[in-house]
């Protein structure tokens, strides 16, 4: 069951940071530095960037359920 767990981390964690990376950069930080503050958004976030936002949260959250259960499991398990 831990293994099963830790794979899923592995998979939710990657999975998470390709979505953080897929995001526009909102300009200033390291976004600035890849050329990523130089574009402007006049007309709001459409609707791929709303369901991108949406999925980026729904996989944290996942990611941070199976970190939390693969705490109580190895407690458990000692």
């Amino acid at each position: 069951m831990i293994l099963g767990f830790s794979i899923a981390l592995v998979v939710f964690s990657l999975l998470l940071m390709l979505l953080v990376l897929m995001h526009k950069g909102k300009g200033g930080g390291l976004s600035d530095m890849f050329g990523g503050g130089m574009q402007s958004s006049v007309g709001g976030s459409s609707v791929a960037e709303r369901n991108l936002d949406r999925i980026t949260v729904v996989v944290g959250l996942v990611w941070f359920a199976i970190i939390v259960a693969l705490g109580i499991l190895m407690k458990l398990d000692a």
